[in-house]
């Protein structure tokens, strides 16, 4: 790998690692428009570019939601009981897309990714308020959740922050403690959906070296040393400082990453 995309890849860690922390996201919102525009720079197959991407992109969050949920549990923000009662639907639901996100194109896959994120940063820039009386619902409801947050997340390739956070937000748990909680969900979405995209891109044709799957590996090893670094100073942030006005400058990016991702796609 030239220099260049080793600089490239260790950057994207440096920002994906941070933002994982401070928002308690995966970081997938930022890595899948970016991969994208890397892969086809690089000659990846067009037909599997965006493949690649979220499958890199989920492997990528393994790390950076282990950094960020230690760092997140030694401040006591992670609900526990929140996470075991979502798991099992987040295993399920996460595995099934990936199979579904093999047998779309890499244009219809850009597409519902570019719609969720105009979502995600509309509700980010609405910063609704829950209705007080919202309380968690039971451990069947919560495995439900779990189960569309997972099938969203692995076919946008997120750690389900995006929506984990807004949801457990709603249920009126404190905002440190829903991106704590968020943090710690991510690492079952993570494994279930790399190892989902590993096994459905095993017969790809045209992938590159030191591949596996959909994966690329060495971007992922790449982004992962540098965010597993920066995702605590990321979490330190979210315990410090409001968050308001950052969370609409990170609306704001996602909707041009999408944007440009869309572009990339199309113009590929």
């Amino acid at each position: 790998m030239d220099t260049q995309w080793i600089i490239a890849y260790l950057s994207l860690g440096v920002v994906v690692g941070f933002f994982a922390g401070l928002f308690g996201i995966g970081g997938g919102g930022i890595m899948v428009p970016v991969l994208t525009t890397f892969f086809v720079m690089q000659g990846l197959p067009s037909e599997h570019i965006v493949h690649s991407a979220l499958a890199t992109s989920m492997a990528a969050i393994i790390t950076t939601s282990v950094s960020s949920l230690k760092a997140h549990h030694k401040r006591g923000a992670v609900n526990w009981s929140v996470v075991k009662g979502m798991s099992i639907g987040i295993l399920l639901g996460t595995f099934a897309a990936t199979f579904l996100a093999s047998y779309l194109s890499s244009l219809v896959l850009a597409i519902f990714f570019v719609i969720f994120m105009f979502y995600v940063a509309s509700q980010m820039l609405l910063n609704k308020k829950p209705n007080a009386r919202r309380a968690l619902p039971n451990t069947l409801g919560l495995s439900a959740v779990g189960s569309g947050i997972g099938a969203i997340s692995a076919l946008v390739a997120i750690g389900g922050g995006t929506l984990t956070v807004p949801f457990l937000t709603w249920c009126n748990l404190k905002i440190q403690h829903a991106i704590g909680t968020s943090a710690a969900i991510g690492l079952p979405i993570a494994l279930a959906g790399t190892f989902g995209y590993f096994i459905s891109g095993l017969n790809a044709e045209g992938m590159p070296d030191y591949s596996l799957g959909y994966i690329y590996l060495p971007a992922v090893i790449l982004i992962s040393v540098v965010s597993f670094l920066t995702a605590p100073l990321g979490v330190k942030l979210a315990h410090s400082l409001p968050v308001s006005v950052l969370k609409k400058l990170f609306a704001g990016l996602l909707l041009l990453l999408a944007i440009k991702m869309l572009h990339t796609v199309v113009v590929s």
